[in-house]
C-alpha cells in the first residue's frame, strides 16, 4: 500500500534532493568546528519531504498548501546553508 504523498512528483524529487544532500554531507571531512552547520543542513533538507508528506495527510487543501510553503522555506534554508 502506498501513501498518497508517495504518488506526488514533488515529494519524490524532495526525497532525491535530500539523499543527495546527505550523501554530500557525509563525504565532508572536517573537525568539530563545522559540526553544527552540517547537522543543520541535514535537518533542513530532511524537513522538505517531511513537510510535504505531513501536509498531504492534513484534512484540507488549504492546510496542504500551508505545509508546501513551509517545505519551500526549508528548501531555501538548505540552499543558503549549502
Amino acid at each position: 500500500m502506498k501513501f498518497a504523498y508517495e504518488k506526488l512528483d514533488v515529494w519524490n524529487k524532495a526525497i532525491e534532493f535530500t539523499v543527495k544532500v546527505i550523501d554530500a554531507v557525509e563525504d565532508i571531512n572536517t573537525d568539530r568546528k563545522h559540526y553544527r552547520l552540517l547537522e543543520q543542513i541535514e535537518a533542513s533538507s530532511t524537513s522538505v519531504p517531511m513537510n510535504i508528506s505531513e501536509g498531504k495527510g492534513r484534512y484540507s487543501k488549504k492546510e496542504f498548501i500551508q505545509y508546501l510553503y513551509i517545505s519551500r522555506g526549508s528548501l531555501y534554508e538548505t540552499m543558503t546553508l549549502l
